[in-house]
């Protein structure tokens, strides 16, 4: 079976398709040694004890040191969110307390800056183009990354599409082993883009994206169909050319049609679950010396055990 999978293998504008399983799983195999490397060349020699810390609090079962940060990117309605989605339905994540979770999502759209009363009122009539880079804020992404990397409990802004504006309510985020952060712009900026230890970039047909946004705008976010279609010409397409579409040269990976790729879906699903493996090993290994081990590990051994038989591709 081959899988239409496209892969950056060494520099941006080299772009090889890998025609089967096996050499994917290869270049997730590297990505993650690349991500191990990282931790060796920050801090020294490491055991498990110093990778996965106990947190002496039950918040996701333990405290990672440095997570697994996968940025996923692609243009507007193209499938980001629901590739996020597949991934952590397919991990067992969806069902789980957000206390409880070691695979967490979190939105570039979470990060849409105020605007102003003049900008408010343009934005009602379509005419705000929300795929800038400039309608971001950029310096709180990266601060948030940042938090997430170094283990810490974060809170992020609730986003209304239908007031274009940010809610009183935070969501909270608690300390995860793999982050997935999606968003049409995640790889634009550069500091941004160097905190994630892969990147995947969702590629999907402009005449399906339109079709998606025009369903999504009209049904969900209560806008008229003239409106929908003057901003994604006027505004939107553009702006995807301009600024999205060369991030894709970031992509170690490129996923064609989104959540339609069962087969990359899949195979990152496997790696991601190899990473929490090899993570929950050790945290085990570091913490028979010095405790810190908590006590529904054998329960949690056996979910993500029956979980990889469930998803593996063999």
């Amino acid at each position: 079976m081959r899988t239409n999978i496209f892969c950056n293998l060494i520099t941006p504008c080299r772009l090889l398709c890998l025609p089967d399983k096996t050499s994917f799983r290869y270049l997730l195999k590297c990505e993650f040694t690349q991500h191990q490397n990282k931790l060796g060349s920050m801090s020294g020699p490491r055991r498990g004890s110093d990778v996965m810390r106990s947190s002496g609090k039950q918040t996701n079962g333990r405290q990672a040191n440095l997570p697994f940060i996968i940025g996923v990117a692609g243009g507007t309605a193209s499938g980001k969110s629901t590739v996020c989605k597949r991934i952590m339905e397919k991990l067992g994540q969806e069902a789980m307390e957000q206390e409880n979770r070691r695979v967490v999502c979190i939105s570039q759209d979470s990060f849409y800056r105020d605007l102003s009363l003049e900008e408010s009122q343009k934005a009602l009539r379509g005419q705000v183009n929300f795929d800038h880079p400039d309608m971001f804020d950029d310096r709180m992404l990266l601060e948030t990354l940042r938090d997430i990397r170094d283990g810490k409990q974060c809170h992020l802004p609730v986003y209304d599409y239908k007031t274009n504006s940010r809610l009183a309510e935070m969501r909270k985020i608690y300390p995860a082993d793999v982050v997935l952060c999606e968003g049409i712009l995640v790889f634009y900026q550069p500091e941004v883009r160097a905190m994630f230890d892969m990147k995947l970039f969702v590629d999907t047909d402009a005449d399906t994206r339109l079709s998606r946004r025009v369903r999504r705008d009209t049904n969900e976010r209560g806008r008229d169909l003239d409106t929908v279609l003057d901003q994604y010409t006027n505004l939107v397409k553009p702006a995807f050319e301009e600024f999205c579409l060369p991030t894709k040269k970031f992509a170690d990976v490129i996923i064609p049609r989104g959540a339609d790729n069962t087969v990359a879906i899949s195979l990152i699903v496997q790696h991601i679950e190899d990473l929490l493996i090899q993570a929950h090993e050790r945290h085990t290994n570091g913490s028979l010396g010095g405790g810190g081990g908590g006590g529904g590990e054998p329960a949690c051994r056996e979910r993500r055990s029956r979980s990889t038989s469930e998803t593996r591709i063999r």
